[in-house]
């Protein structure tokens, strides 16, 4: 089994001191050695949810930073970062893994940014009847393993719904995201990818609510050809 490479973290404690182009292109090789070894960790992830699952891509993010727009100027990312997306339209939903020092790595799942029709279907199904998404959110082994859904939300009501809704607190999320997030000592142990996808196979039950109400109408009639 594929772990993250020992070197991994203290490498990116060493870039968080010296974020320069210099300095990281002296220390490039070391950096492309771990860089393989993450990619490795990432295929193994791939594999393992692929057992109870369907991703369509895996995408490792560059360490590079975009700051063209960003008051931080500094060059890098501290961090290594990659996304698994599941097979569309059958299957909505997405996995992150993100690997920091000082405790700061996490994993997470759900729905970052949904479209504006995704997130207007959810909310009319919630209006409708909320029991079964909160019947899921409360089973056990996702709370276990997730504790509550989190994200962005809106401070009133959204558009065209009723502020005195009794799931209002449900309704007015703009973002449905589950995070968790683990020590240094938990990323580097060997059966860290079994942890990352135990966590994965347990939001299944979420996921799968969310594929059924985002590829059918309000009669439960099917949207996808």
């Amino acid at each position: 089994m594929k772990s993250i490479p020992q070197e991994a973290l203290p490498f990116l404690v060493q870039l968080q001191n010296n974020n320069d182009r210099d300095w990281f292109e002296e220390h490039k090789p070391k950096f492309k050695s771990i860089e393989a070894e993450m990619k490795e960790f990432y295929k193994e992830i791939e594999f393992q949810l692929n057992q109870h699952d369907q991703i369509e891509k895996t995408k490792a993010f560059r360490i590079y930073r975009d700051v063209r727009f960003s008051k931080d100027k500094t060059p890098y990312k501290t961090n290594f970062g990659a996304s698994f997306t599941r097979k569309k339209p059958e299957l909505r939903g997405g996995y992150y893994v993100h690997v920091q020092p000082d405790n700061k790595s996490f994993i997470a799942v759900g729905f970052w940014n949904p479209n504006k029709e995704d997130l207007y279907r959810i909310r009319k199904e919630i209006e409708m009847d909320a029991e079964e998404i909160k019947e899921i959110l409360q089973q056990k082994e996702l709370k276990n393993f997730w504790g509550r859904v989190d994200g962005e939300r809106l401070k009133t009501a959204p558009k065209g719904f009723d502020k005195t809704h009794p799931d209002i607190d449900l309704l007015n999320l703009k973002q449905w995201v589950f995070t968790k997030y683990f020590t240094d000592e938990d990323v580097v142990n060997p059966n860290f990818a079994n942890t990352v996808d135990n966590h994965f196979e347990a939001i299944k039950p979420f996921f799968n609510y969310m594929s059924s109400v985002l590829t059918t109408d309000l009669n439960g009639v099917s949207l996808i050809d």
